[in-house]
């Protein structure tokens, strides 16, 4: 169930979205207090188990950006794009990110506008860019030039309306513009997909197609005894919604963490993942 936008016959062959597939599995339960309520963000809302610790991560990295990106309120809810709360409480956090007032930033929206944001903030500009279901690359740096997108059937093309400039707000056009005629199916084909054992912040839990659906590794940590790595999961969903932090439910209330030694596939509150549906941003 993805967003209609009514441009002719491109919005046919639109992307691949997110749909309700609902199941529970993960690590073992740790009874110790892990949810700091007063945690503004997610490194500090969020503890570690005993006998791990956080994964390091690289000063300016993306992982580093994930780890610090804020939180609502402990409690906060998460409400769909026109203020209606979502149905199922499937969530231990709530990010501090805005949804929009449309229905675009659905679930590999999510993904791509916490990857965006994080590349826009350090002034990478030349990275930003996504594929639109049909193939166009569309890229940033061609957008902040003036440039807009043109769809006629099913051909898209650049075509010049303005002046350059680098401000958000039209930072969040171009976004809401790949929200439109990118998702699941886009990023499949563009990212590259990743062995469990090399998981690291910022990877995606994907599967393209209609329905799909996408969820971002959003923290990680490790015993230094034993090896075992552990994950925190964010989604967005359908309709559009704030973005979240999932809940384990295996674990019980208190604990969002997964394990990568998950036996079969990764079950989360509203999907089901394969250990081979792991990928990365290639650059």
């Amino acid at each position: 169930m993805k967003k209609w936008i009514a441009m002719t016959a491109l919005s046919a062959m639109l992307l691949s979205s997110c749909s309700a597939a609902d199941a529970v599995s993960g690590t073992k339960s740790h009874k110790q207090q892990l949810i700091h309520a007063e945690g503004a963000n997610v490194i500090d809302r969020i503890a570690v188990p005993k006998g791990y610790e956080r994964v390091p991560v690289e000063d300016g990295s993306y992982e580093l950006y994930l780890r610090n990106l804020p939180l609502k309120p402990h409690g906060s809810k998460v409400h769909l794009f026109n203020g209606d709360l979502k149905a199922k409480e499937v969530y231990e956090a709530v990010l501090d990110v805005d949804v929009g007032e449309r229905d675009l930033q659905q679930c590999a929206d999510a993904v791509m506008r916490l990857r965006a944001e994080y590349l826009y903030g350090s002034g990478n500009y030349d990275k930003i860019h996504f594929n639109f279901t049909n193939g166009f690359r569309t890229d940033y740096a061609t957008w902040r030039k003036g440039n807009r997108i043109e769809v006629s059937g099913n051909k898209v093309s650049w075509a010049k309306r303005g002046a350059a400039s680098n401000s958000y707000e039209v930072f969040r056009s171009y976004l809401n513009m790949v929200f439109a005629y990118a998702g699941t199916l886009s990023l499949s084909k563009e990212m590259k997909q990743v062995p469990l054992s090399e998981m690291q912040a910022g990877d995606v839990f994907l599967e393209g197609g209609t329905p799909g659906h996408a969820i971002v590794v959003l923290d990680m940590a490790e015993n230094p005894k034993t090896g075992e790595k552990l994950f925190l999961l964010a989604q967005g969903y359908t309709p559009a919604q704030d973005i979240h932090i999932l809940e384990n439910g295996a674990n019980g209330e208190g604990n969002p963490w997964y394990s990568t030694s998950f036996e079969g596939k990764l079950s989360t509150p509203e999907w089901t993942f394969t250990r081979e549906q792991l990928y990365r941003f290639t650059d």
